[in-house]
């Protein structure tokens, strides 16, 4: 019978010692093989709780935690450790947790790495969470694989422990690791079937929670998941694959074609349309593609802007309607794009607002170099009070510059984070090129990450033009897409972007095995 090492942590908690001592019951229910401490209160070495099985010491918080971790694993004296994550908060292990590993290893002979479904107890009770089944798309160091994993020593030996240069992405580090050779199993639950319980009030979902991280902890996971995809075949070395995009097309009357998807949006179409007609650039055309019929209120505010409509500027941008009745974004997108007589497509959002010179710096970037396939640009967030139906800028959130983009590594990191930023500007050509945006065809796509998807294909051909000065403005209201988003919205939307970057892993393999053949 499969026995198990036990890794924990010990140090100053921001729980009670009586808490600490009821998970280590929990563990002890489960009949470990040894019990192994990670001590990161200084040669404490004493325990507030009692095993019945021999407890093995290591760490002194004098080193990087990968190196603790990875001196824990060594130690071990079984083929299998389970470390328990409970530096932040008490984890209590069900009674059949250490059955269900043993089952599992008889099923899975090629495991190295397995997670499971928790349950979350906080200040409103419990809550039960469902992750997401791995595959090598996974790839943000934010996602969520609990607090508790069953790792395998033979794989940590074939791939050689974590890299004790990383101090905070540890577990990032080596679930990607033990992916490349091994296969990761999760165990889901349906209804009272988590391994364990973490006690933890819930965080609710911050959509710029990455963009608060520190500088320091974001270079550090960009450099995990570049080492990662150096050792997978996927990495794209600097400036390898570019091209001049295409050329123009000559016979375009416009500059650019700014290109607006809306579906029962009467009350905000008119602030988007407005940010629109004030560029400084005026010989451009706006292209609103209405997606909700016609009897979506919003094909009548806009034709207001037509000749003859009461907001019509005579000597302004031409506003063009298309109606459809599908909502389908990329789908609209793609209507305008076939509808354009410019060279450029210039993304906005019909609750947001372009800065009068955003065209004007995007036609800039595009014309200093031809193989720039896209530009993109910096925002600021903006909110509309519900009540008052005033807009304010939300200054406790910077001017989101994605400044951890670089042009040597960029694109790479991208397959980490979850956007590129806003507003997005692409050659009608290359737009063309790519296949068009996706049109839910994804798999979990419902009106989310075609662009996303977009600039993923494009920088793996052609330079990525950046405006670090905020153009754009994104304005967070009460029917926004991020507004109080549930979980299931919220996994949904990942397994549609991460299948996306296991599409993008499977193109970048390719054209690194071409470049190898041919060289």
């Amino acid at each position: 019978m499969s026995r198990f090492s036990y890794v924990i942590f010990y140090g100053d908690f921001d729980y009670s010692l009586e808490k600490f001592s009821a998970m280590c019951r929990t563990i002890e229910d489960n009949e470990p093989a040894e019990i192994i401490v990670i001590d990161q209160n200084k040669n404490s070495r004493e325990l507030p709780y009692s095993f019945d099985v021999a407890v093995k010491w290591t760490g002194s918080g004098e080193h990087t935690l990968s190196h603790e971790i990875n001196e824990a694993f060594q130690i071990s004296s079984c083929d299998y450790v389970v470390i328990i994550d409970n530096r932040y908060c008490p984890v209590y292990l069900k009674k059949g947790f250490g059955d269900i590993l043993r089952i599992a290893l008889k099923k899975h002979k090629d495991l190295g790495f397995l997670y499971g479904d928790y349950e979350l107890i906080g200040e409103e009770g419990i809550k039960e969470v469902r992750l997401l089944k791995h595959h090598p798309g996974r790839l943000r160091d934010m996602q969520d694989y609990g607090k508790v994993y069953l790792v395998s020593r033979k794989a940590l030996e074939e791939t050689g422990y974590i890299d004790e240069k990383v101090k905070y992405k540890v577990f990032y580090d080596l679930r990607l690791r033990i992916s490349e050779k091994y296969e990761l199993v999760h165990i889901s639950n349906k209804y009272s079937g988590s391994l364990y319980s973490v006690e933890s009030p819930a965080a609710g979902h911050n959509v710029f929670a990455y963009l608060l991280e520190d500088k320091e902890v974001q270079k550090e996971a960009e450099y995990v998941l570049t080492e990662h995809l150096k050792r997978i075949g996927a990495y794209l070395p600097p400036g390898s694959f570019y091209r001049e995009r295409p050329p123009e097309r000559k016979d375009c009357p416009y500059k650019a074609s700014i290109i607006i998807p809306v579906n029962n949006r009467p009350d905000f179409i008119n602030v988007a349309l407005s940010s629109a007609l004030s560029q400084t650039v005026k010989n451009i055309e706006i292209i609103v593609v209405v997606n909700g019929g016609e009897d979506d209120p919003t094909a009548d505010e806009v034709r207001k802007y037509l000749p003859g409509g009461e907001k019509f500027v005579k000597d302004g941008p031409e506003v063009r309607l298309i109606v459809t009745d599908i909502n389908n974004i990329g789908f609209c997108l793609n209507l305008g794009v076939e509808e354009a007589r410019s060279p450029f497509y210039v993304q906005l959002d019909s609750d947001d607002r372009l800065k009068p010179d955003a065209v004007e710096k995007i036609l800039n970037i595009f014309e200093s170099d031809r193989k720039i396939g896209i530009v993109i640009g910096s925002y600021e967030v903006w909110e509309q009070d519900s009540q008052t139906k005033k807009i304010r800028r939300l200054m406790e959130i910077p001017v989101v510059t994605h400044d951890e983009w670089t042009e040597e590594n960029g694109r790479n990191n991208l397959l980490r984070i979850n956007g590129a930023g806003a507003p997005r500007a692409i050659p009608i050509e290359v737009i063309k090129e790519m296949g068009y945006f996706s049109i839910n065809d994804e798999p979990y796509s419902r009106n989310y990450g075609e662009d996303y998807e977009m600039v993923l294909k494009i920088s793996e051909r052609y330079r990525v033009g950046r405006i670090y000065e905020p153009i754009y403005e994104v304005i967070r209201h009460a029917g926004s897409t991020d507004h109080m988003i549930d979980q299931e919205t919220i996994d949904r939307n990942d397994e549609a972007k991460d299948y996306m970057r296991l599409e993008a892993i499977k193109r970048r393999k390719r054209l690194n095995k071409r470049k190898e053949t041919e060289g």
